[in-house]
């Protein structure tokens, strides 16, 4: 038997986590397991307009991994697609939750919309029930949204999107070839792309990170942007400098999570002065 909550979940943020919260609890006190059911695609890629525009704070590798890190037993990944957004509510709870072997319960949250009818928790409540499910509606847990946090990234405030997350926001990927021009001025770089190429990127400019790559951790500090003192056109890259180490990581995972704003990216007359400046950000990255 499983208390189910459903939903996207897209950063498992705070607000995310109270709703999780009780999901497991409510489990517990009745000896059953707590699954989320959750989707492929964002919602609003396939729906709305700004499909093409949207950035997600998770993978769905990510989003699993936190999951099961706030005690979730397991995750569902359904498709999402317009067939199935144009089930109503009752379709969903009826053909996609019931039919999850063993869930008696559903976890929804205070301002949860389900189903192309959008219905409300009042009404999610009535449906389950003539169901034989059970709803557990969860208040709120502060103005905390993935939108927020968002907008926070794509601002710079990797500070405010951590107190928001719960924890520092990150981007996973695999170490590739660059051009080895920093290498040249004394910090070499691991260039990384991205596995998930809808993952929101910070505003570009430079931060202080903690780098995970081999297994173990270190400091560091980025660069997002396009490097404009080098002119090598308009691609976007993501570069990092890790502290003390000098290691072959070519084709290796990396994980970078973000631990403030030092400056934004700027244009130098020479490699001489990029090379001073990149002086000073390792200072003020070890400092704070």
């Amino acid at each position: 038997m499983a208390v189910a909550a459903t939903g996207f979940f897209d950063g498992v943020h705070r607000g995310h986590r109270h709703l999780l919260d009780i999901l497991v609890s409510s489990a517990r006190k009745r000896a059953e397991r707590a699954i989320v059911v959750t989707f492929s695609k964002h919602p609003r890629t396939v729906l709305q307009q700004d499909a093409r525009t949207l950035r997600l704070l998770t993978s769905t590798e990510e989003k699993i991994a936190l999951l099961k890190a706030c005690g979730v037993d397991s995750v569902e990944v359904l498709g999402f697609d317009r067939s199935f957004s144009s089930m109503t509510a009752r379709q969903y709870l009826s053909e996609v939750l019931r039919d999850t072997p063993g869930v008696t319960a559903v976890v929804v949250g205070y301002d949860t919309r389900t189903g192309s009818d959008r219905l409300g928790p009042d009404a999610i409540a009535e449906t389950a029930s003539q169901l034989g499910l059970e709803v557990i509606v969860c208040g709120p847990e502060g103005d905390i949204s993935s939108t927020r946090i968002r907008k926070a990234l794509e601002q710079g405030l990797v500070e405010d999107a951590a107190d928001m997350l719960g924890y520092r926001y990150m981007l996973n990927g695999v170490v590739v070839a660059g051009n080895r021009m920093g290498r040249t001025i004394g910090f070499p770089t691991a260039n990384m792309k991205l596995y998930e190429p809808l993952k929101l990127v910070p505003l570009n400019g430079v931060y202080k990170v903690e780098v995970e790559v081999l297994g173990r951790r270190f400091s560091g500090m980025t660069n997002i942007g396009y490097r404009p003192t080098l002119g090598l056109g308009n691609e976007r890259t993501i570069e990092t400098n890790i502290f003390d180490f000098n290691e072959d990581i070519y084709g290796l995972d990396i994980e970078l999570r973000f631990v403030s704003r030092v400056r934004d990216e700027m244009k130098f007359d020479s490699m001489k002065e990029l090379a001073a400046q990149l002086e000073k950000d390792r200072a003020v990255c070890c400092c704070q």
